[in-house]
């Protein structure tokens, strides 16, 4: 497996990525790597809205593997099979992320695609980039097995004006983006603990009571 590129996100770690890929509109950048620069690779992919990405888990991997994992959305206690989930801890450490494409670019770099809704750290490395096809790849018919009865309801996002000025406007609705969709392991439900991660290069931290979350700070990365 050769990797092909790298992305860019504002999330420099895995707490605070978003569960899964599509769930928030927040930005980043796929940039190739300097052997996979050829813009005739991407010739008619400016025609299509979202594309694949196959990528490795890298903060992840390990030497074993379990037949069996423990989701946080099921409260981190009851065990399914490892192929019934998409989490980073199989045989082999491969991702798979369905993002919208915004734009391509031509920069110092060559040409970038801009994506949003990827679940990504920053610097994780990409195995390839294949165009999303409508007609074969969605399925209305689909069911989601045990996922169906865990709820999805977004989270009230409380954020003050002086708190969200510490943060540059443009990056503001993908933060928000994010916190609905509660970052916290799944299993943890403390209404005093102050959680935090790093995005955009800000220390943000934040409580969640019930269905409210209070965005505490956000400071400048440490």
């Amino acid at each position: 497996m050769k990797v092909i590129a790298h992305i860019r996100s504002d999330f420099p770690t895995k707490f605070g990525l978003p569960r899964q890929s599509g769930l928030t509109d927040v930005k980043s950048t796929v940039v190739f790597e300097p052997e996979y620069r050829n813009p005739d690779a991407l010739k008619g992919l400016e025609g299509f809205s979202h594309v694949w990405l196959l990528w490795h888990f890298s903060e992840a991997e390990r030497e074993d593997w379990s037949p069996t994992v423990r989701p946080p959305k099921l409260g981190g206690n009851k065990r399914v099979g490892v192929f019934a989930t998409r989490s980073p801890f199989r045989p082999n450490a491969i991702g798979l992320s369905s993002v919208k494409l915004e734009a391509i670019k031509d920069t110092k770099d060559g040409k970038v695609l801009v994506i949003s809704g990827a679940d990504l750290a920053d610097g994780t490395p990409i195995f390839d980039v294949k165009p999303y096809l409508a007609y074969t790849d969605s399925h209305s018919d689909a069911t989601g097995g045990f996922t169906e009865n865990i709820s999805n309801a977004k989270l009230n996002v409380e954020l003050s004006a002086e708190i969200s000025a510490k943060l540059p406007s443009e990056k503001l609705d993908g933060l928000i983006s994010v916190l609905e969709q509660d970052p916290r392991p799944g299993y943890h439900d403390d209404p005093d603990r102050v959680y935090g991660f790093l995005y955009a290069g800000r220390e943000v931290k934040f409580k969640v009571s019930n269905k409210n979350l209070t965005v505490i700070s956000i400071k400048p990365e440490d």
